[in-house]
């Protein structure tokens, strides 16, 4: 568990799924997205594959993010940890449209850079984002992620083939 100013960050779990679904089914405002559940059941059986534990190699590992003040999920941020001797992290974040454009995407995100780089002793983390998601390219260039790649329609997302940016920040540039 890490806690923010404003937020609580824990590992997701199964009585999370019907907040998870209020927030990750709304399809304008998750377009972006790669996963958008049409049923609690849906998130349910995405629940179900989090592993146990944080920081396993070639896993996603989901967390909420709890509003303290409310003690309401606002969204979630997921973490791929992958090859490279598990150096490496790849992050993502969705947030309820409500809590939007509010600092709690750079709070919580920022927390979770350092305990990547901190408590796990990650080399680098990355993000994918698809160029027309000019919100979340803006967050990781506040955060200091820099933009390393894009690549033209190299993902094929609901019948289609997109773009994708990948962003970057090395331990090394790490300030809190």
């Amino acid at each position: 568990m890490i806690t923010t100013k404003r937020t609580v960050l824990r590992k997701m779990i199964p009585n999370d799924a019907e907040s998870v679904f209020r927030y990750r089914s709304d399809k304008t405002t998750n377009k972006y997205q790669g996963f958008i559940p049409e049923t609690v059941e849906e998130v349910q059986n995405f629940i179900s594959k989090i592993p146990e534990h944080i920081n396993e190699p070639e896993t996603w590992f989901q967390m909420v993010i709890i509003e303290i003040d409310s003690q309401r999920i606002i969204g979630d941020i997921g973490l791929h940890f992958y090859g490279n001797e598990n150096k490496q992290v790849e992050i993502g974040c969705t947030l309820d449209k409500e809590y939007q454009n509010k600092g709690y995407a750079s709070e919580s995100l920022t927390s979770i850079m350092e305990y990547l780089f901190i408590e796990l002793d990650k080399h680098r983390i990355t993000g994918s984002i698809d160029p027309q998601n000019t919100n979340s390219a803006k967050l990781m260039e506040r955060l200091g992620f820099r933009k390393e790649a894009h690549f033209l329609e190299s993902l094929y997302i609901d019948g289609k083939w997109v773009d994708d940016i990948i962003y970057a920040y090395l331990k090394k540039h790490w300030k809190r």
